[in-house]
């Protein structure tokens, strides 16, 4: 088994959920249902990485290592870097970033992505993709779409629908043509080397166009390994409403966590 550290950043502000991380899910915080997901996937080491003491109290009672982290970081990818060097890992450690806003993330998703890239030696990134089976989803801005060369490795990340189906969609065709179209899933395994040369690359053109930080990747010239999965992970938790939406998910489902 290949081993692979899990690293969960954590902050306390947000604009619409201010402390989300401590909400409560099914009596206990939002942070202790991932933490859970991690230590399922068979994860060497589960770190949380935060900015603020009252997360950092909560997971400390929890057991699980915690490591309060600059409070001037851009993104949770410059977090886990810090906590990658505080902790002085080796540089080719694996670590997967699981964010602390997805507790219905199936730790068999945490194992695979860490695995892929564990498997082959051209990218120093991996992350996961998934089927879609929905016009409308094609479409849809939010739904971040993956087109990858035939050996698994990323052409390009968009928004947009691609590829454009020239044929059906010119002409508002409502059936999805053969053509396997990729909804990206946003967790990603790296090297600690990588991570670190990520941290010192500027914003891409592309990047700042579409809001999507992998692209930086691909404008560098770097490979992203996309490893396909069964179907996407329910989403996270953005809004009061998605509270509500992931506590009966919980208590009416079991997530499937072997690996």
């Amino acid at each position: 088994m290949n081993k692979f550290n899990v690293v969960i950043p954590a902050r306390y502000g947000s604009t619409r959920l201010p402390g989300k991380p401590l909400l409560n899910i099914a009596g206990k915080p939002m942070i202790a249902h991932v933490c859970e997901r991690a230590l399922e996937a068979n994860a060497e080491q589960v770190v949380v990485a935060t900015d603020d003491e009252n997360i950092y109290d909560a997971v400390d009672k929890l057991g699980i290592k915690v490591v309060m982290t600059d409070k001037n970081h851009q993104s949770g990818t410059e977090r886990i870097a810090e906590v990658a060097t505080i902790l002085d890992w080796d540089s080719e450690v694996i670590i997967v970033n699981v964010q602390g806003d997805e507790p219905l993330i199936p730790a068999t998703y945490i194992h695979e992505v860490a695995t892929a890239l564990a498997a082959q030696s051209r990218a120093g990134i991996a992350t996961l993709a998934a089927k879609i089976d929905s016009v409308d989803e094609v479409f849809n801005p939010n739904a971040v779409k993956v087109v990858t060369d035939k050996k698994g490795y990323a052409l390009y990340f968009s928004r947009a629908p691609i590829p454009w189906d020239r044929d059906h969609f010119s002409h508002d065709s409502k059936t999805l043509s053969a053509m396997p179209y990729l909804r990206h899933v946003g967790i990603y395994a790296y090297t600690v080397n990588f991570l670190k040369n990520y941290c010192q690359w500027t914003p891409s053109a592309l990047e700042s166009v579409e809001s999507l930080e992998q692209l930086r990747i691909l404008w560098q010239g770097e490979s992203i390994l996309v490893k396909t999965v069964i179907k996407a992970p329910e989403a996270g938790v953005d809004t009061a409403e998605d509270l509500v939406r992931v506590e009966a998910f919980l208590a009416a489902n079991v997530i499937p966590i072997k690996v």
